[in-house]
């Protein structure tokens, strides 16, 4: 009698921390520009998709407004918050907005001093 095993699923569920944050964005004129700045970064690693831009990174990743604004060749001011939100699509990972750029921080604890959150456990 011959027995046969199945496959291991690689969608099987698994809780340990990832260290990676990350986003979406729509894959148009602007997301480009947003993806070919992130992908001068060491810890970054950007994969382009028919209809989005996946950004993907290690511990944690900074969007510089200033860096998009002269790779748009736009003046500066231009590129914000509310850009980035209207670009992307979705995130993982704690998102912090700045005026100056927006954080992404795969471990929430190392988002704590950003938003005034005390780790120190109380009883």
């Amino acid at each position: 009698m011959t027995t046969f095993k199945t496959a291991e699923s690689p969608f099987k569920q698994n809780n340990t921390a990832s260290n990676m944050c990350g986003f979406t964005l729509m894959n148009n004129q602007v997301g480009a520009i947003i993806a070919e700045v992130m992908a001068t970064k060491d810890n970054v690693t950007v994969l382009p998709l028919p209809s989005m831009i996946r950004v993907d990174a290690v511990g944690r990743v900074d969007v510089v407004y200033s860096e998009i604004d002269e790779a748009a060749g736009e003046e500066e001011g231009w590129f914000n918050a509310a850009e980035f939100e209207e670009s992307m699509s979705t995130h993982y990972g704690r998102m912090i907005h700045e005026d100056d750029r927006t954080i992404m921080f795969a471990n929430p604890e190392d988002a704590a001093e950003y938003l005034d959150f005390d780790l120190v456990a109380r009883s």
